[in-house]
Parts: C-alpha cells; structure tokens; sequence
C-alpha cells in the first residue's frame, strides 16, 4: 500500500488531489435504490465490474486518486519547464534578439528557440499520452465514472449519499472503457472470487 493509504482508515479514500478524506458508501445503501441498482447490474456487465462490492470500490477509488496524482505530477514535471522555457524564449525576442542588427542572428535564435520549445512540447505531449492513452487507466477511470453516475442515481432516489460523492469530477475524456485490454489493476487480486473476497 502506498504511503497515500497508510492514514486512511478501512473504508476510507481521498476524493481529490489534496482533498478530504472521504468514507466509502456501502453499496447496499446505493443497492437499496432499484434504479441505480438496475444501473449498476447494467454496468456490471458492460465494465466487467462490481459496482456494489465495497472492496472491489474502494480500490478503483484509492487507484483513480492516484491515477489523478500521476497526472497532476506528469503535467508539473513537463509543463513547468515548457511553460519557463517558453517564456524565456519570447521575453529575450521581444527584449533583446529582435534588435539584433543581422537577420541571420535573429533566424538562428529563432531556430534554436523553436527547436528547444519544440522538444519541451514533445516530452509534455508524450508524458500526457502516456497517462491519459493508457488503455489500463483509462478503464480504471471509466469504472470510476461509472461508478459516480450510480451513486448520483442513488442519491437522487433518495439514498443518504452526499454531494458530489465519491467528490471526482466526471472525467470528460481518457475514460473510454476497453474491453479487449488485460486488466492489470485487479491482477493484484489474484486468488479473490468476483466479489473481492477471499
């Protein structure tokens, strides 16, 4: 277990990078609702999860949090010298190389800029690719998803479940669930039958 999980008490997960600690609803609460029960059978089939195993939830919760924090490093690691190096790069034209006296001065700065920015911008876009096009966490993230619009059917049936529970957004993209890919997340639960449970 991470050093992130090791305050967390059982049934616990952080919602959000830097967020509260949330407690996990049982799934019984969300079961209770037929309609989001109806969702979750439907789910079940089309994700290939258990969206009413307690144990099996908390994972891809305490997984998709982690997933988010992967990306928020990948994005400052990449991001911040792109964004500095950018910068650097137009306040020295627009200051000083722009005033250069020769044309072929100013072209081989701007070449040299361009080509530094340029390899900045690849390690960014393929740092990025490398998070959100990885088709394992992208179904992690799709059960995550899932998992959210169930608990938002149940609450509006009137289950005790509170705002914006389990308080991740509804991840607009890198969700796309892939059926045809070896699920390496729940590898580690070798040995557990469908519901978790050893």
């Amino acid at each position: 277990m991470s050093d992130d999980h090791q305050d967390l008490g059982p049934w616990e997960f952080i919602g959000r990078r830097g967020g509260d600690t949330v407690t996990l609803v049982n799934g019984s609460v969300i079961a209770a609702v037929p309609e989001a029960k109806r969702a979750a059978d439907e789910a079940r089939q089309e994700l290939r999860f258990d969206f009413l195993d307690d144990r099996a939830v908390l994972d891809v919760l305490r997984r998709r949090h982690m997933d988010e924090l992967d990306m928020f490093k990948a994005g400052l690691v990449h991001g911040t010298p792109l964004a500095l190096v950018g910068l650097g790069a137009v306040l020295y034209w627009a200051g000083v190389a722009q005033y250069w006296e020769t044309a072929s001065h100013r072209n081989a700065y701007l070449a040299i800029a361009g080509v530094v920015v340029a390899t900045q911008v690849f390690f960014f876009v393929r740092s990025g690719l490398s998070h959100w096009g990885d088709p394992v966490r992208q179904n992690l993230r799709a059960r995550a998803a899932r998992y959210r619009k169930i608990a938002h059917i149940a609450r509006r049936g009137g289950a005790d479940i509170p705002a914006h529970y389990p308080h991740f957004g509804p991840y607009p993209f890198a969700a796309t669930f892939r059926p045809d890919v070896d699920d390496r997340e729940q590898s580690e639960n070798r040995g557990a039958d469908d519901h978790g449970h050893r």
